[in-house]
């Protein structure tokens, strides 16, 4: 089948504390829910009505079996997610401190089976074929899921929407890279080479330019090869330059936030959806915007994500309510 979108990225279970403000060790219950930034894009496209699919590994337990139920209740095509013997499916915790502290406590040891993608596995045509391709900075931390990311990307060769997710998570790479992320730039800058579009918040488009300053950022980003730079300044909006000269700063949707985790795969998932549409630059910003503020202003991530009616509404009240 022709896809609107396949991620290729991180999957795991969410366990998110059924209590706010309370430390991790004083929690008592937990909410279980599907996964992984490229997992939750995926979802997030689906609930808009796209064809995804999604291109990751899972350990061969039963939290494996349960995210393959998960994708397939949100609609999300699993073919490509293949068990990896003998490693666990990652499990990831929070905390949650509204408004704006959420710390993550990743257990992906002693490896995450979903940078178990190797090369040989890719089903190149369906790569090539998708309307877009949506990979992650997480996705280069390791072998051999950097040379399954950086392969995907070179055979696809820019054609249709290709998205690089800039997706910093230390934590999930080596001593090197935690010590000095610049070791990391080099993996960033060849992703660039193949992608048309970037989308990173300003600590994310420092490790892949060197600078976190938006509009120069934005500008580093390009220059680096996409057409379309999108940086997500938390409370400031989100600033998106598109090299014909196009360009939209959109402010952030008012909302009460119970859990800042899972806004920007929402956004991710809204962006594909209104690139595909054709919108303006504005008008795919503002979508985008609203559909991460309502995913803020719930405890859970990929059951949130939002349905067109949703995000409309949003958008005619002014505010998530």
């Amino acid at each position: 089948m022709a896809y609107d979108l396949i991620t290729m990225g991180r999957i795991g279970v969410d366990l998110y504390p059924l209590q706010t403000g309370v430390p991790l060790g004083r929690v008592t219950s937990f909410g279980k829910f599907l996964g992984g930034s490229a997992t939750n894009v995926a979802v997030a496209a689906a609930r808009l009505g796209r064809a995804t699919a999604v291109i990751t590994r899972t350990g061969d337990d039963p939290f494996g079996a349960y995210l393959h139920e998960a994708l397939r209740g949100f609609g999300v095509d699993d073919r490509w997610v293949t068990p990896v013997p003998g490693l666990p499916t990652p499990v990831t915790f929070c905390e949650i401190f509204p408004p704006d502290d959420f710390p993550l406590y990743f257990y992906r040891l002693p490896k995450a089976p979903d940078l178990e993608i190797h090369p040989g596995e890719l089903d190149l045509d369906a790569i090539r074929a998708t309307r877009v391709l949506w990979v992650t900075g997480t996705g280069l931390s390791e072998e051999p899921s950097r040379s399954a990311t950086l392969g995907a990307l070179a055979h696809r060769a820019r054609s249709g929407i290709t998205v690089f997710d800039l997706d910093w998570r230390p934590a999930l790479w080596n001593d090197a890279a935690r010590k000095d992320p610049a070791a990391a730039r080099p993996f960033y800058a060849e992703a660039l080479r193949h992608a048309t579009v970037a989308v990173g918040n300003v600590d994310e488009v420092e490790i892949a330019t060197g600078t976190r300053e938006p509009h120069a950022a934005a500008r580093a980003l390009l220059d680096a090869g996409v057409e379309l730079a999108v940086v997500k300044q938390g409370p400031k909006g989100v600033l998106a330059v598109h090299r014909d000269g196009e360009s939209a700063e959109v402010p952030p949707l008012p909302v009460t936030v119970l859990n800042g985790l899972g806004a920007g795969d929402a956004f991710g998932g809204s962006l594909c959806h209104g690139l595909l549409e054709g919108w303006d630059l504005e008008t795919v910003m503002r979508h985008a915007n609203a559909a991460g503020a309502i995913v803020a202003s719930r405890l859970e991530c990929s059951s949130a994500m939002p349905t067109p009616d949703e995000v409309a509404a949003a958008l005619a009240a002014g505010a998530v309510r």
